[in-house]
């Protein structure tokens, strides 16, 4: 551990206010809110789709032909 002096102020780089976003306004959030998670949607539709063909797969070229247990 690197010892730090005590008697040295520490200040984030939050504490200056030009490090500080500016406030938005109900408008803006809900415009920038509006168009909702559609590339996270996309994304995660993808994988899901991708993952029940790769079920299907297993169930069509493994399981059926196999043929039913007992």
């Amino acid at each position: 551990m690197i010892p730090m002096q005590s008697d040295e102020a520490h200040y984030s780089a939050a504490h200056s206010p030009d490090h500080v976003a500016a406030p938005i306004g109900a408008d803006e959030a809900a415009q920038a809110l509006g168009n909702g998670p559609i590339g996270a949607l996309v994304v995660a539709s993808i994988a899901v789709g991708l993952l029940f063909i790769g079920w299907l797969a297993f169930y069509f070229f493994l399981f059926v032909p196999r043929g039913p247990i007992g």
